[in-house]
């Protein structure tokens, strides 16, 4: 990868040269041109996005951009769907090869490294006075990288929100959910017994187990300082406390909490099973609550869906009331964008984060990171999840670690699921990984 990122900086650098010799011969000097464009000529801008599955908030995401081009007829903009399995390969190899999209969703943290050492962002400071009075400074933090701003998130996702079925836990001997680890073996063994499917997990595309699981079990036994640690060097994934968060998996595979298709079932087919109440309980994003509760047209099903985090675990060093979250969907700019096309951008990036944005997200039961006023529409269940995730975020996985120990750590766990390695084993190769990745 390193090779591939020197090679794309060596083209980006020859690019750059050659854009500004090309700018040197004068093609700029007719008023109201650049590049020889007039400024009210058709521009065509591509975009990337990874809005495919049927949440609430991709459709909102998708009537804006709709929006946007009825408002501005000479701006088109040529859009491509592509499914959250494949989006990050896409984009690493579109990068390394100097052929990104204009515009594209861009993961905050450690995920923009790469780009930002192949310089392919576009720096966007120069507009963000237009948030201002609505966006703080931690809300901008994951999409700041050496004091440029080269995005800005639409949502407060928080990967770890546990949805139960009220009535399948209270037959189970449960008026609520566990406060500890210990109460929640409990639970699970006796809603086995009782012939229901514990919990629920769609893991076919991997992330969901890395992503949604592992963020909040690690987080309780080894605390939100744990992984910025491993990439200083200062702790290890073998290190006792990250091999026991590893080790719930095998508890729970031994128990049989997981449905038996949890490696061929994806991520809205498990949203589904939850709904159909085949299992009592499943993990998933703060986004789905608006189709388990907020959109639900079953107003009684919805109301028996109870929202609660992972619980305590004994000696464990993470705050049990802490939500492992992550901004997402800023869109980020390539940085091979000039003239009317660059205008046209950020004219679009204008218009997308208008503080309506967000108010119509409140509105759908989405948590956004942005001081806007609470929409008068706005759900009970809003407010139940605004309340359960008040005490700050954990980190989430994926935004924190290298590419190739994330991918590591999720064959590992399909291989712990299928009683094929251990949790020792699975520690000792995410840390040959890590170790690898800093050479």
């Amino acid at each position: 990868m390193k090779n591939a990122i020197r090679k794309t900086m060596l083209v980006t650098a020859s690019t750059t040269l050659i854009t500004a010799l090309a700018g040197c011969g004068g093609s700029t000097t007719d008023e109201g041109k650049e590049n020889g464009t007039p400024a009210n000529s058709p521009v065509t801008l591509t975009m990337e996005y990874n809005w495919s599955t049927p949440n609430v908030d991709n459709t909102i995401y998708k009537e804006r951009i709709k929006k946007f081009q009825e408002l501005n007829p000479n701006i088109k903009i040529e859009a491509q769907d592509i499914p959250s399995a494949q989006y990050r390969t896409k984009l690493r190899t579109e990068a390394a090869g100097n052929s990104m999209p204009d515009m594209f969703i861009l993961y905050p943290g450690i995920e923009m490294d790469p780009y930002i050492a192949a310089d392919v962002l576009m720096p966007i400071d120069e507009i963000m006075s237009n948030w201002k009075d609505i966006l703080p400074e931690q809300a901008l933090a994951g999409y700041k990288v050496n004091g440029k701003q080269y995005a800005i998130p639409t949502k407060m996702t928080f990967v770890d929100i546990v949805y139960y079925h009220k009535d399948m836990l209270a037959k189970a001997g449960y008026k609520e959910f566990p406060k500890t680890y210990d109460e929640f073996l409990d639970l699970v063994k006796k809603l086995k017994d009782s012939g229901v499917t514990p919990l629920a997990m769609g893991n076919k595309n991997r992330w969901p187990m890395q992503s949604t699981f592992m963020s909040a079990v690690g987080d309780r036994f080894t605390g939100s300082d744990f992984l910025p640690k491993v990439n200083k060097g200062e702790a290890k994934f073998t290190d006792p406390d990250y091999v026991k968060s590893l080790s719930v998996i095998s508890d729970l595979v031994k128990l049989d909490a997981f449905n038996a298709d949890i490696n061929t079932m994806d991520e809205v087919q498990q949203q589904d099973y939850f709904l159909q109440k085949k299992a009592a309980m499943t993990m998933t994003s703060s986004t789905i609550d608006a189709k388990f509760r907020g959109s639900n047209s079953d107003k009684a099903a919805a109301d028996n869906i109870g929202i609660a985090l992972f619980p305590a675990v004994n000696g464990g060093k993470g705050d049990p009331t802490a939500s492992a979250g992550v901004i997402q969907y800023g869109i980020g700019l390539s940085k091979s964008l000039s003239g009317a096309k660059k205008d046209a951008a950020m004219k679009f990036l204008q218009y997308f984060y208008q503080p309506e944005l967000y108010q119509t997200l409140m509105s759908k039961g989405i948590v956004v990171p942005a001081k806007v006023e609470v929409p008068a529409d706005a759900s009970p269940y809003l407010k139940e999840m605004l309340a359960l995730t008040k005490n700050g975020s954990a980190p989430v996985f994926d935004s924190v670690m290298p590419a190739a120990v994330k991918d590591v750590l999720e064959n590992g766990i399909q291989a712990i699921t299928t009683k094929q390695k251990t949790a020792e084993q699975l520690a000792k190769d995410m840390q040959d990984a890590q170790d690898k990745s800093k050479k």
